[in-house]
């Protein structure tokens, strides 16, 4: 058994970032601008690492200063009152040599639910100072109302204005600690 290994954020070279459909017909993302992730494997082997993370949800950006701030509003986020939302990770099923099946908790507003993403691991690569990297693609699609996220306006044809799903990615890149 190796010696667990401390993978330390890279935040220039991260985002986390979701779409929702507007109006039923376009997508509209947005993204979180401060967030911190943990991340611990045994050596380089990621089928058993451990991963928290943490956002920041006033960070919320969608280019639309009208629109951050109601999604910073009690309709959604209630940025004010719960100013994070986490994740922590409790299992992780290697599916093959570049994929995983990452399940855990991810609490917002209060709310605890589990979730799972699929990770796609992009490899290891040293820097140009020599220090190792470590990158990962994450996708998954969340219920957004299944964390009291329920304010919507019904569209005229029907349908609403906000979609219920919301789809989430994450590129992120990790320096191995030393």
């Amino acid at each position: 058994m190796e010696m667990e290994t401390e993978w330390i954020l890279d935040p220039a070279h991260s985002e986390i970032a979701f779409k929702v459909k507007h109006l039923m017909m376009t997508n509209i993302k947005g993204e979180f601008r401060e967030f911190e992730i943990t991340l611990t494997s045994e050596g380089n082997d990621f089928s058993n690492a451990k991963v928290l993370a943490s956002v920041n949800t006033q960070s919320v950006f969608t280019n639309n200063a009208e629109r951050d701030t109601h999604l910073r509003s009690t309709d959604f986020f209630d940025a004010e009152q719960f100013r994070k939302m986490t994740f922590q990770s409790r299992n992780i099923q290697k599916l093959d040599s570049q994929n995983y099946r990452l399940t855990g908790v991810l609490s917002m507003k209060g709310i605890d639910r589990e979730v799972f993403f699929h990770v796609e691991f992009a490899g290891l690569r040293k820097d140009p100072g020599g220090n190792e990297k470590a990158g990962f693609s994450i996708t998954g699609k969340i219920n957004r109302r299944d964390w009291g996220l329920n304010w919507n306006a019904a569209l005229d044809a029907g349908g609403v204005l906000v979609s219920d799903d919301v789809r989430m990615t994450a590129e992120l890149q990790f320096l191995k600690k030393s």
